[in-house]
């Protein structure tokens, strides 16, 4: 009997991979999109990038550079720009389920280069920051964005799940397998 429930608990789930991709996309939607867009739409002005864009990217180099973007370098131009589409277009990929893993990689690579702009370049403090195993859920960088990485980490190793353009281009690109030998989970 306790064989039987140990290997009942240790068993491969049938089609977790699928569900928990899936759902990371439906979780990801209902949680950090928005934010994400909302966050892009503020480095926005009507014509292209906003003096806030280059603030909230470049907090130091601005205010060294009073606060007049021409006067940063091209790299700071194109790292504003490339960050924020990377802010608009990995969301909708995820999203979408297209190109998940790579979306998901580059997202969680996003999300270190949020987390040291905040730490480094707006010098938030260690009561912000948070700590690890530390029974405060209000350390907002730590916390959440531990969480955030949690969910992107499991996209990039699941991937999209059966309902995603992911899925529907490999089953195009491969060709439809013969009857009932698909998987019950694609």
């Amino acid at each position: 009997m306790i064989a039987a429930f140990l290997k009942a608990n240790t068993a491969p789930l049938p089609c977790a991979s699928a569900v928990i991709g899936a759902s990371a996309r439906l979780v990801f939607g209902a949680v950090l999109a928005g934010y994400f867009w909302a966050s892009g739409l503020t480095k926005l002005d009507g014509t292209g990038l906003s003096a806030n864009a280059y603030i909230q990217i470049f907090p130091r180099q601005m205010e060294a550079a009073g606060y007049d973007p021409s006067a940063l370098p091209a790299l700071a131009h194109a790292v504003t720009a490339a960050g924020t589409l990377a802010e608009f277009a990995l969301p909708l990929l995820i999203l979408l389920g297209l190109f998940t893993r790579l979306s998901a990689v580059g997202m969680l690579g996003f999300l270190a280069v949020m987390t040291l702009t905040d730490i480094v370049g707006h010098g938030i403090g260690a009561e912000t920051i948070g700590a690890p195993f530390d029974r405060d859920a209000t350390g907002l960088v730590w916390d959440q964005r531990l969480l955030w990485a949690w969910l992107l980490g499991g996209l990039a190793l699941t991937g999209a799940g059966p309902l995603s353009v992911d899925r529907m281009l490999q089953k195009r690109v491969a060709g439809r397998s013969a009857r009932g030998s698909e998987s019950p989970c694609t």
